[in-house]
């Protein structure tokens, strides 16, 4: 799990100081000179399916304030967390920051020893819901009955193990691939044979045979001239 920093510092001295400590902790660690770049570079990443676990910024910077930035930033993705670095405690700010997400202050001239620490116990909670998010994106939720777990390729009736074929766990795997989209019979073939060149038959007895397993609350529908998808 790659751990990921946005640093966004306009004073030389602070940007490399933080920078150098962050990346002993973090993974990546990018970094703009100011809110106008550093709002630039999350939307790149954005755009490349990545995202920052903290958004380090500096209060007065030129051409974009860190403040708008962290708002910019905020409709963007309200989940983002931020650390706010300033020379003062100001109130202003900090009554501004109430309504956004962020979890702490580093205030100027900077204590390295604080720093540190508050970056190793931001990294532990990132971590910590970062593995949260993976075992709940391993799961999938059929229906009210129904779940499959992509970690073990097993499919539960509740909290019971459903016992599957390998052909059965293919077929399944198929149909929840892009979940919303039917799938032809020739989809199906490929998925789980290979190639398209098996029979129908052969297919509907397969599908015959997990629609019997999962009778307590049959998922699979067929959609007459197209397909099969979950339902």
């Amino acid at each position: 799990m790659i751990t990921r920093v946005l640093l966004v510092e306009d004073e030389i001295d602070a940007l490399e100081i933080l920078e150098f400590y962050l990346n002993t902790v973090f993974d990546e660690v990018s970094c703009a000179s100011n809110g106008q770049e550093g709002l630039f570079l999350y939307e790149e990443a954005q755009k490349d399916n990545k995202c920052f676990d903290l958004v380090i910024s500096d209060i007065k910077m030129p051409k974009k304030d860190g403040m708008t930035m962290i708002e910019d930033i905020s409709k963007l993705n309200g989940e983002q967390k931020f650390i706010i670095v300033s020379a003062h405690k100001d109130e202003e700010y900090l009554f501004k920051s109430i309504s956004l997400n962020v979890v702490s202050y580093f205030v100027k001239p900077l204590d390295i020893k604080k720093i540190m620490e508050i970056l190793k116990k931001v990294k532990i909670k990132v971590l910590k819901e970062k593995t949260k998010e993976k075992k709940e994106d391993d799961i999938i939720l059929i229906n009210n009955t129904f779940s499959y777990n992509k970690n073990n390729s097993s499919l539960y009736n509740k909290k019971e193990i459903i016992n599957l074929s390998k052909k059965e766990i293919l077929l399944i795997e198929a149909l929840l691939l892009n979940i919303k989209i039917i799938k032809t019979k020739e989809n199906l073939k490929e998925f789980v044979w290979k190639d398209n060149k098996s029979s129908d038959a052969t297919l509907r007895t397969l599908i015959k045979r997990v629609k019997d397993k999962i009778s307590d609350d049959d998922f699979i529908v067929s959609k007459k001239g197209l397909g099969y998808i979950i339902e």
